[in-house]
């Protein structure tokens, strides 16, 4: 991989040599050195460069081509260690490795340019994939040094700021690879947490320490998001890396350099003799023996070329760092270009045909100015482990920022993402934050009556609309159904066609009084309040037929008004009949005035009188607050009912207890004329009358109040229809069956009479 990085460097070094618009009649060249992990070789190599291919003798260099600028600096130690002695001799560094903002101290290392962007993108997009996969339970794992620090802190702020949490974070040190107790820590706190994803960034070197122990390995599935700059593509012989099987890898938006791949059909030993580096490449690639000092193929394939590699060995296409490279030559070519068009910038020294440049020029001439492009664009790539160890990255989305500065992620992925989350809440919850914990740890609570919640997370419950209730998941407003009690139901029915029977067996009662008019009993206790009585029981057991049905402005004004006025006529005529039975035993006194009211009409005035009253009240009670059609959306949850609301409740109880009053006036002289001698005393039957009239109102009060909808307007239907039936049947079927049965006696002598004669005695 790291041999990549130099064939790109290479590429582009031919590349500018032929052009013939770049760097004119000058020939750039190269050399390549090794790095090493650690400060002493890394000086070493720097001093052998300084001074040349002998021995390092420092201030002293036998090159006469001498390098104007160092690429390197994959890690920022490395860079660092360079930095301190090339420093010294104003040589500048051009660094392809992550953006580390030390390195960007002006004072502190004014010859380093780094080619990297900042982090920032990487840690939006980083973020942005988070969200848009909904994981806000996320691990984080980096080296420990200050590029890390300051990325663990940065991509921290962001997460908070998006209400994603970190559910740990672990830092390795580097040269921690021999501890096992630290090993296994670092593994039992990954598997032991519930996230499954995590974020790995730092040092590639410290980081894979973990990856290469001796321990046996442990197969931790989890999903793992990291940038192209931490390098999981190596030693394809260690099954650890079976891990970052479907890895989200961060990568740089690259454009693809066309002829690289036909670059890579020539690179052979034999055209780079001098390269040792290949040499050693070329026998760990291909598996053969190359003999080295004369050039000769020997064992290895004089036909083999590096694109017919497994993908484990050479990526096909340019990888991240291997481009920044390349662009660092160009961005290098371009800066001595223009110190060859800029005369007043340019010192050169002529030894022979040949120019040796200053390389505190090269830097003053404006190389920063050609480094450090920010990427607008993102790679997303996926991780693939197949058979034979061979590792692919496949391109899965590109994230794009808009013109405000947004990343924006594509929906296009396939299959569905493990979730990474402390707590979910479904649909039909909301959230409860716990106290002392992070805002992704929560507790559900179901929503109230009425609201709702679809989606998974909600912040809050939604109230349904006024015309729909919640369903008992609570995830969903279904449309309530609008109820009245109509015709066509059973109640409805059952009820009206009970209130018809009554009221034609009541007009068939008054056809019976009628009939039968010269008759005692029916003479007795005035038949015209008997006759006033019956229609009103008629009218009585009709008008509860206005509560069924449709509400509307009509019936709803007529139905409590009809009722009120048709009971007090019922209730007032039951009182005249009351006090006429009084008035009758005190006439039979001697010189009683009571006879004088006998035979007049002041029973009728009675009854008009108590009639008008209501008729007042009732009048009232429309011109000041009428009933009116009303749509009650929240007595019944799952239901609209349609109702007729009384306007103003005073008046409707005014009605209510005027009626009242007058029953219970009836019910008092009723009860104690009840022990009076007369054959026709209708005082015992209109006590039991008016007991069951006011038994039947009394208990609707409380029975009215508690229901509502259809029930209210049937426990009204009920109550009128019982109280109309106990005036019926407690006054009229007794007078009725003795009617019948002395018209039947009649009847039956009448035949015998009839018999008697036609065949004889």
């Amino acid at each position: 991989k790291h041999y990549y990085q130099v064939l790109a460097l290479m590429f582009a070094i031919e590349e500018i040599n032929r052009n013939l618009n770049l760097l004119p009649n000058i020939t750039l060249g190269f050399h390549i050195y090794n790095a090493y992990p650690n400060d002493e070789r890394t000086l070493e190599s720097s001093l052998m460069w300084l001074s040349g291919q002998g021995q390092t003798t420092p201030n002293y260099s036998c090159e006469k081509r001498k390098s104007v600028v160092v690429i390197g600096g994959a890690t920022s130690d490395l860079t660092v260690s360079m930095g301190s002695l090339l420093e010294l001799y104003k040589f500048p560094q051009i660094t392809y490795g992550l953006f580390d903002p030390l390195l960007s101290d002006p004072l502190q290392f004014p010859s380093v340019y780094q080619m990297a962007p900042t982090d920032t993108y990487l840690i939006c997009g980083m973020v942005r994939l988070m969200l848009h996969f909904k994981w806000n339970w996320v691990g984080l794992v980096t080296s420990d040094d200050s590029r890390s620090e300051k990325f663990l802190r940065d991509l921290q702020e962001e997460m908070t700021r998006n209400d994603v949490c970190v559910a740990f974070t672990e830092k390795i040190i580097s040269g921690q690879k021999g501890d096992i107790d630290v090993y296994n820590y670092f593994i039992i706190n990954i598997l032991m947490s519930t996230a499954k994803v995590i974020v790995i960034y730092g040092n590639t070197n410290s980081l894979l320490s973990w990856m290469f122990t001796k321990i046996p390995h442990v197969i931790v599935t989890r999903v793992w998001i990291t940038s192209s700059h931490w390098d999981i593509a190596k030693k394809p012989s260690y099954i650890y890396f079976n891990n970052f099987h479907g890895a989200l890898i961060f990568s740089d938006q690259t454009s693809k350099i066309p002829g690289f791949k036909h670059f890579l059909k020539t690179i052979h030993p034999t055209k780079y003799p001098e390269d040792t580096f290949l040499k050693n490449f070329w026998e760990t690639a291909f598996g053969c023996t190359y003999k080295h000092g004369e050039g000769d193929e020997g064992v290895c394939s004089p036909n083999a070329s590096l694109d017919t590699l497994r993908l484990s060995y050479l990526d096909i296409n340019m990888s991240d760092q291997s481009y920044t490279v390349y662009t660092a030559v160009y961005a290098v070519a371009w800066a001595l270009h223009k110190m060859f068009l800029v005369r007043s910038e340019m010192e050169s020294d002529i030894d022979g045909d040949k120019r040796v440049f200053h390389p505190w020029k090269v830097r003053i001439s404006g190389l920063g100015k050609c480094l450090g492009r920010y990427k607008d664009r993102i790679n997303i790539l996926h991780m693939w482990l197949l058979l034979l160890g061979i590792r692919l990255k496949v391109m899965w989305k590109t994230m794009e920022y808009s013109h405000h500065g947004v990343l924006f992620l594509p929906s296009n992925e396939v299959g569905t993402p493990p979730q990474s989350r402390c707590s979910k809440c479904g649909p039909g919850f909301q959230k409860k934050s716990q106290e002392g914990k992070p805002v992704c740890c929560f507790d559900c609570v179901p929503c109230p009556e009425g609201h709702i919640s679809s989606k998974t997370d909600a912040d809050r419950c939604v109230k349904c609309p006024e015309d729909q209730y919640s369903n008992k998941k609570r995830n969903q407003c279904l449309p309530k159904v609008v109820i009245f009690l109509a015709y066509e139901e059973p109640l409805g029915m059952a009820l009206a066609s009970i209130a018809a029977c009554l009221s034609l067996f009541t007009a068939l009662v008054l056809w019976v009084f009628v009939r039968h008019k010269n008759t005692p009993i029916v003479k007795a206790n005035n038949r015209d309040l008997s006759y006033i009585l019956l229609i009103s029981l008629i009218f009585c057991f009709l008008c509860s037929l206005l509560f069924i049905g449709r509400p509307n402005a009509m019936n709803c004004l007529l139905r409590q008004t009809t009722f009120g006025v048709m009971f007090t006529v019922a209730v007032s005529s039951v009182l005249a009949k009351t006090i006429i039975v009084v008035l009758a035993f005190r006439a039979t006194r001697p010189g009683s005035r009571g006879r004088k009211w006998m035979g007049s009409r002041a029973p009728i005035s009675v009854v008009l009188f108590c009639t008008l009253i209501q008729v007042l009240l009732c009048a009232i009670w429309l011109l000041l607050s009428p009933p009116f059609p009303e749509t009650d959306t929240h007595s019944d949850c799952e239901h609209i009912l349609l109702v007729c609301n009384e306007g103003s409740f005073i008046a409707f109880y005014f009605v209510l207890s005027y009626m009242g009053v007058l029953a219970l006036g009836s019910f008092t002289v009723a009860f104690l004329a009840r022990n009076l001698p007369d054959t026709f005393n209708e005082a015992k039957f209109i006590t039991f009358s008016m007991l069951v009239f006011c038994s039947v109102w009394v208990s609707f009060l409380p029975t009215y109040q508690s229901t509502k909808g259809k029930m209210m307007a049937a426990v009204e239907i009920f109550c009128i229809l019982s109280s109309s039936t106990g005036l019926l049947g407690c006054i009229f079927i007794p007078k009725c069956y003795v009617i019948l049965l002395v018209l039947a006696i009649v009847l039956i002598r009448n035949f015998e009479k009839i018999s008697e004669k036609t065949f004889g005695a």
